[in-house]
């Protein structure tokens, strides 16, 4: 029921790494401005509310993680939805809206909010406002934003209503009737992914819980005519603008600095998922030649004394740090250089009026200060909107100060998508381009997300090499930029080949006279099943392999543990086997190309197709460049493996770039091959992927 002072709906979160808890305390936070009471709570807490019995308005927020499944603080509560046995009319009585975030780089966009709602329209449930789809590729800010602003309109009409009907007698049947009527609030916002049909409303009129700030007493240095705007200088209509930036972030985190002794805690606390597995690097192997594009690394790892158990198909984890020399600038810059080792304290701050406040889990309520920032900290994320807003407090100079409040606002949304979102910049670069800015580790601690372990497919077969894990990846690049003035390394990928170093040049390494033993480097690992990315249960079905530069990686296991299979086992039948795989050129980057000439040459792979995009050719006919080039070459072949040997079809690598252009030939191959048009593709391949013979592992 609505409190006498204040209007209440339910407000429910899922979140996997803390992007919907976010959004949801932003809500809450600005409901209070707007005459409403948020009762907020995880959806995993399903004892604090109950949908079943639930009058007031709900709000959900829920994001989408793995391969477009809900987060895992829902999967009760989807699992609790889906019973077949509840009636059609179970939740007539809700009325709902659902903001759902995700990212378009990936297949099943927005599915863990898309599920939850598809489901509860299924059940009876109702919508007060439109479904809100937010897309972390281009911005999430740029639909959570206008969709919170139309929010509060939604929810007073939807009150209203709900108000007017308890004020009715029972002459009309309250359940057919609840909602039948029910507006839907802000018809003229359509919410989607697609970022160019959305039609913001005009700043002028912007909600009252925004925060205008006015250009008064503030004077700032006008730029030269021709000045282009940077992360640190804006130009006009921005640097003219009175903003409109959110509210100040609620403080909740308390850090004390402790005189007595104490150890770490041990890297699998900070791990929830399951065991975590301290294994040596035996092994490690440079696959490109020195002057490839992209250096890619082959590790092998000693699983033998572990109960660590995989397929070929399956991924894992490894715990990584952040970079030595990125934790000692930040040190610096926060002026705390002498206080690394210092123990610290981390609580809830007394007296925070942030609701269901609780110290991070990922941070430990004792360890040093060195190790919070090394293992627990994402130190290079992205800094979101609400961050900046709470560095704008603790930076003194004036011109600073502004350009940060313009990063933050709504009128600089378009400059912080280019020299923050688009640059990847961290607080890193923003301390050093800011260098009045001097945030307190609280708040550090509040904003910055967990360090988050890096998954890496399996590229090796248990029954091939017992006892032995290998994983292939290229060391990721970030070059410098304007707003970043040093280039940097992947925080795993760079951390994992300053680690091999001794053993890819032991000749740069002659301390050790006993060959190498004092090398052995260890890692923690646990384990990620992929529940679909698996060889066929029946040997005899053929399958094709797409994987250009590292997604070639599983597909090597794959090969290994097929090729032990047919020495086993004689009398079985198997399917034949294709490779599709491309790189840039080769002499420098053909990965496994000797193995896979010797998987050719015992039969374990049927047909091996290469190209090379920067290759030059002196054939009248140019060789296709990239593997969907040679997919169509072969399309009679292909749609005989998928159409008629009910055969399986593996894509691994990278999405942008090819898992949706090898998605595009397929389609094509289909509609040639059996005569039909382009929407009778899609729904044969839609078909593929619900049987899982369609499966990708790929990254953006």
């Amino acid at each position: 029921m609505c409190c006498e002072s204040k209007r209440r709906f339910l407000l429910l979160y899922a979140t996997q790494k803390g992007q919907a808890k976010a959004i949801a305390e932003e809500i809450w936070q600005q409901a209070g401005a707007h005459g409403f009471e948020a009762d907020m709570h995880c959806i995993s807490e399903m004892d604090k509310y109950n949908l079943e019995t639930e009058e007031d308005p709900v709000v959900i927020v829920i994001s989408t993680t793995g391969t477009g499944d809900p987060p895992d603080t829902a999967r009760k509560f989807v699992k609790k939805i889906q019973d077949k046995t509840l009636p059609p009319d179970h939740f007539a009585h809700l009325q709902y809206g659902l903001l759902g975030l995700g990212d378009s780089e990936y297949m099943f966009f927005c599915n863990g909010g898309r599920t939850v709602d598809r489901r509860l329209q299924e059940l009876g449930a109702q919508h007060f406002y439109d479904t809100g789809l937010a897309d972390d590729c281009v911005g999430l800010e740029l639909v959570v934003d206008p969709w919170i602003d139309g929010l509060w309109l939604a929810l007073k009409e939807a009150l209203q209503l709900q108000k007017e009907k308890e004020d009715m007698n029972n002459a009309v049947n309250p359940v057919s009737n609840s909602l039948s009527t029910a507006p839907r609030a802000v018809d003229e916002l359509k919410l989607s992914s697609e970022v160019q049909n959305l039609k913001l409303e005009d700043e002028g009129a912007r909600s009252s819980d925004i925060l205008s700030q006015k250009l008064d007493g503030i004077n700032l240095v006008a730029p030269a005519a021709d000045t282009k705007p940077s992360l640190v200088y804006s130009v006009p209509p921005v640097s003219q603008s009175a903003l409109n930036i959110p509210a100040l972030p609620l403080e909740y985190i308390e850090v004390e600095f402790q005189d007595n002794q104490g150890e770490n805690p041990h890297l699998s606390s900070l791990i929830s998922e399951g065991t975590t597995f301290e294994v040596p690097v035996t092994k490690a192997v440079q696959l490109t030649r020195e002057d490839a594009i992209k250096t890619a690394l082959l590790i092998e790892l000693d699983i033998a004394d572990t109960a660590f158990d995989y397929q070929p198909g399956d991924a894992f984890y490894v715990i990584c740090p952040n970079n030595v020399s990125e934790v000692e600038d930040l040190l610096h810059l926060l002026g705390l250089s002498e206080k690394g080792n210092d123990l610290v304290c981390v609580t809830v701050k007394q007296g925070t009026k942030k609701k269901g406040a609780s110290r991070p889990q990922h941070i430990p309520e004792r360890s040093t200060l060195k190790f919070i920032l090394t293992w627990c900290l994402e130190i290079r994320a992205i800094p979101k909107k609400a961050f900046l807003r709470a560095l704008v407090e603790c930076t003194s100079d004036v011109g600073e100060k502004r350009r940060l409040q313009e990063l933050c606002s709504r009128q600089g949304a378009s400059d912080y998508t280019h020299f923050i979102r688009d640059s990847n910049v961290c607080l890193l670069d923003l301390l050093h381009a800011f260098p009045s800015c001097k945030p307190p580790l609280s708040l550090l601690m509040e904003h910055l997300p967990k360090l988050q372990a890096r998954s890496y497919s399996v590229s090796s077969s248990n029954l091939y090499q017992p006892g032995r894990l290998c994983f292939v990846f290229n060391v990721v690049e970030f070059p410098a930029s304007p707003s970043r003035a040093v280039s940097r390394k992947g925080v795993c990928t760079g951390w994992l080949a300053e680690l091999v170093a001794p053993l890819l040049h032991p000749s740069k390494n002659s301390l050790d006279t006993k060959g190498g033993s004092s090398l052995i480097e260890k890692i923690s690992i646990f384990p990620r099943p992929n529940n679909a990315f698996h060889l066929p249960a029946d040997p005899s079905v053929p399958f094709i392999m797409v994987g250009p530069g590292t997604g070639i990686s599983p597909f090597i296991g794959f090969l290994q543990h097929r090729q032990k299979l047919r020495e086993k086992h004689t009398d079985w039948e198997f399917g034949e086997t294709w490779l599709f795989f491309g790189c840039r050129h080769q002499d420098r980057d053909y990965l496994f190309k000797d193995e896979l000439r010797c998987f050719v040459e015992n039969g374990t792979l049927t047909h091996l197709k290469v190209c090379f995009s920067r290759d030059s050719s002196t054939a009248e006919v140019a060789p296709p460049k990239y593997v969907q080039d040679i997919l169509r070459l072969c399309a009679k072949e292909v749609a005989r493996v998928l159409l008629k040997e009910r055969g399986y079809f593996y894509v691994c690598g990278d999405k942008k770039h090819m898992a949706d252009d090898v998605s595009d030939a397929i389609l094509d191959i289909l509609s040639m091959e059996m005569e039909a048009d382009r929407l009778e593709a899609m729904k044969v391949l839609a078909m593929l992927r619900e049987a899982k013979r369609y499966l990708q592992d790929v990254w953006s």
